[in-house]
């Protein structure tokens, strides 16, 4: 039995949201996003809450949380906006954007060039500092996830590309 499925989603008064035909869009002060839902379940709008239910049999689905939870990160995307923040760690480890494109110098015979998602804005503050922000949750983890997967920290020096917030588990180098 789901909990996490019968809690309502609160929504403020400057958010629009339909749900018609299968498909819950919501628009914001950051943009619009839509979704297809499941023909299993019906999402309620009331004036400052939304609820999910399923149509048939209450207790058996499993993707009913799943559902509630993706239309809260709609919800939350087109208000607040979502963002991580990775770091380079390394000697001449670099970032910055030109244009479409970030380019990353790190430690290889050629730089990397990649291509930003258009939902996705991509900031570097400073050279070793990647800032990512977009309303689309899984987007923004996606670009996030292949950045560092072309450079990912190792254990002995803590060198590569991690998130702000990640904790490298250090390792003891050889010994004589």
């Amino acid at each position: 039995m789901s909990r996490i499925a019968k809690n309502p989603i609160k929504i403020s008064k400057e958010i629009q949201c339909s749900f018609d035909n299968g498909i819950f869009s919501a628009r914001g002060k950051l943009g619009e996003m839509q979704i297809h839902v499941n023909s299993n379940y019906s999402v309620n709008i009331n004036d400052d809450e939304i609820k999910v239910f399923p149509i048939n049999d209450k207790d058996q689905d499993p993707n009913w949380g799943t559902t509630r939870a993706i239309i809260a990160n709609i919800i939350n995307g087109v208000t607040n906006g979502f963002t991580k923040t990775l770091e380079l760690n390394g000697t001449g480890y670099r970032a910055s954007v030109s244009g479409t494109k970030l380019k990353l110098e790190l430690g290889y015979s050629h730089d990397i060039n990649f291509d930003i998602p258009a939902d996705v804005k991509i900031e570097c503050p400073k050279q070793n500092v990647i800032k990512l922000t977009s309303i689309n949750k899984e987007k923004l983890g996606a670009a996030a996830a292949k950045i560092r997967s072309f450079r990912k920290p190792e254990p002995f020096k803590g060198k590569g590309i991690k998130y702000s917030d990640e904790y490298i588990f250090r390792k003891e180098g050889k010994k004589k």
